[in-house]
């Protein structure tokens, strides 16, 4: 039971942050920003787990099918939750919608259920756990950066 309630946590923080980051790269319309922000995330995952030269190659194929998995998810929720003729629906169209939202939340919490058990095959349980953290630590440092230039 810890376990999970350890995940549920980690997978909200993490759901939080991808959207923050993705909204942060996409305020930053600009490929190179982009690349520059992907590159000192990498960076900062890199430095902070401290992967041996036989994790690191596994452990990088996995975190990246793994994002690129997650961030389509949470595309997909953002453009159920933003599109413009939203405001126009019936009262059912709208439920059904927020079903959909609801179902592509689960495919979220599904794909870090999948996820987290691959991840431990190529690194501990400590490096997972330090992923999470870093992770939020990341996106908590673009939100402040990007609320600094306002």
């Amino acid at each position: 039971m810890v376990n999970f309630t350890v995940m549920r946590h980690a997978w909200i923080g993490w759901l939080i942050a991808l959207v923050m980051t993705t909204h942060i790269a996409q305020a930053q319309n600009d490929l190179n920003g982009r690349q520059k922000i992907e590159a000192a995330k990498i960076g900062m995952i890199t430095n902070r787990l401290n992967l041996t030269t036989d994790q690191a190659p596994q452990f990088w194929a996995v975190y990246n099918e793994y994002n690129a998995k997650k961030q389509e998810l949470n595309r997909r929720i953002r453009q159920l939750s933003n599109e413009p003729g939203r405001t126009n629906l019936n009262e059912n169209q709208l439920v059904n919608g927020l079903r959909e939202i609801n179902a592509t939340k689960q495919k979220l919490a599904d794909l870090d259920e999948e996820y987290m058990s691959r991840f431990l095959k190529v690194i501990s349980p400590a490096q997972l756990t330090e992923l999470y953290k870093t992770e939020q630590t990341f996106n908590r440092m673009l939100i402040n950066r990007l609320n600094n230039q306002n």
